[in-house]
């Protein structure tokens, strides 16, 4: 999966499209990713010994990563994502809008490193 935690996403479907967030977490087996502020729904608590007040509890859901575009961010824009080999050998994520690096997926491999 292209988006990992920590990526500035934007929302391009669904009832929440338009809100950007930080991605919390990501399953990859279920291809889904947790924003932070996004798709917040309530669960209603029974009280107990761990929630005394009961009540509704706030609380943010997964949505599908194939809902949500990775934010660039030099241009601010929504980005693919796309892979390749630096300079020296490691591979690393891209913005496909600007170039810009998004960060190394592996460590540098000599066998890749441009002569």
């Amino acid at each position: 999966m292209k988006i990992k935690s920590g990526d500035t996403v934007i929302v391009i479907a669904g009832a929440n499209k338009g809100q950007t967030g930080k991605v919390i977490s990501v399953d990859s087996d279920a291809a889904k990713v947790l924003v932070e502020g996004v798709n917040r729904v309530f669960k209603h608590v029974r009280k107990s010994q761990r929630n005394p007040q009961g009540g509704r509890l706030e609380k943010e859901m997964p949505i599908d990563a194939s809902n949500v575009m990775l934010v660039c961010p030099q241009s601010g824009k929504p980005t693919r994502v796309g892979y390749r080999f630096s300079k020296d050998g490691a591979k690393e994520r891209f913005a496909k809008v600007s170039g810009v690096s998004l960060g190394q997926c592996s460590p540098p491999k000599p066998s890749r490193a441009a002569s």
